[in-house]
């Protein structure tokens, strides 16, 4: 990817998605009738996030960040839809 985005910029796109998760994990925790499918498709994606910003928090190459950023700022805009 040729688009230069920081780390910083990169972590708060991933940690925007990661808070997404964890507010679904906690509603559905919470909701009459919790789906256990659902909770573990929510907790996986929430762990992959964990996977990503410690990733970025060593030494992710500026290529690893942009396509990091790309990632969770497209899931960021399908989050947003649901």
């Amino acid at each position: 990817m040729s688009e230069h985005v920081s780390p910083e910029a990169a972590k708060q796109l991933v940690q925007d998605v990661s808070n997404w998760y964890a507010e679904q994990i906690m509603k559905e925790r919470d909701s009459a009738g919790p789906d256990s499918e659902r909770l573990k498709t929510l907790k996986e994606e929430l762990a992959a996030c964990a996977a990503d910003l410690l990733a970025l928090q060593e030494d992710a190459s500026p290529d690893e960040v942009a396509e990091i950023a790309a990632r969770y700022a497209a899931r960021s805009q399908e989050l947003g839809g649901q």
